[in-house]
């Protein structure tokens, strides 16, 4: 099960950058790795009135790297931006290309399980398979029996008619299932 944490941070100043990158800081070995999720970028009160801030971003695609503005934000008209960005692989960096900020950034930091924790869920996961594949096995024993049953009735209703009644009459016929089918009515 993943961990997630509130994430921040604030470019302020020409040309400010920061680095989202906690694999580099010594962060320990996850299965499932980090995430980032961005979900908003606003201007800070003490921003230039009328000045526009870019934000830029520089992140990993299967590829290669890529930087591209993310949110252009400028004071007294649109002082913040709705986002849903996500970084599946560190490291990303973020860059005030134009204006002073300050620029907060807000968002999301998911963290996977250790890897020992994926060993245990594997091992209950193969529990939880063989328990159902008990429980579907003891399904079917159950309509076995079900079906024996139901033969061991007709069969005992047949002999109960051979004792009492004529013997020209014609023998239940039964489908797969054990059951008698049923006849069209012919209209006339």
């Amino acid at each position: 099960m993943a961990d997630e944490y509130f994430y921040a941070l604030t470019l302020k100043g020409a040309k400010a950058s920061e680095v989202w990158d906690p694999e580099a800081k010594g962060a320990e070995d996850y299965q499932g790795g980090h995430k980032l999720i961005i979900k908003q970028a606003l201007l800070g009160p003490d921003a230039v009135d009328g000045e526009t801030n870019v934000i830029q971003v520089e992140a990993m695609t299967w590829k290669e790297s890529i930087k591209i503005p993310v949110a252009v934000l400028k004071s007294g008209t649109s002082g913040q931006v709705l986002l849903d960005l996500s970084f599946p692989d560190p490291p990303v960096t973020f860059s005030l290309t134009q204006g002073s900020g300050p620029v907060h950034i807000i968002g999301h930091h998911l963290i996977g399980s250790p890897i020992e924790e994926f060993d245990e869920m594997d091992e209950m996961e193969e529990e939880m398979l063989d328990d159902e594949e008990g429980e579907e096995g003891a399904e079917a024993n159950d309509v076995k029996r079900k079906r024996k049953l139901s033969n061991i009735e007709e069969n005992e209703e047949e002999d109960d008619e051979d004792e009492d009644g004529p013997k020209n009459k014609k023998p239940k016929t039964t489908n797969a299932k054990g059951k008698t089918p049923v006849k069209n009515a012919k209209k006339k």
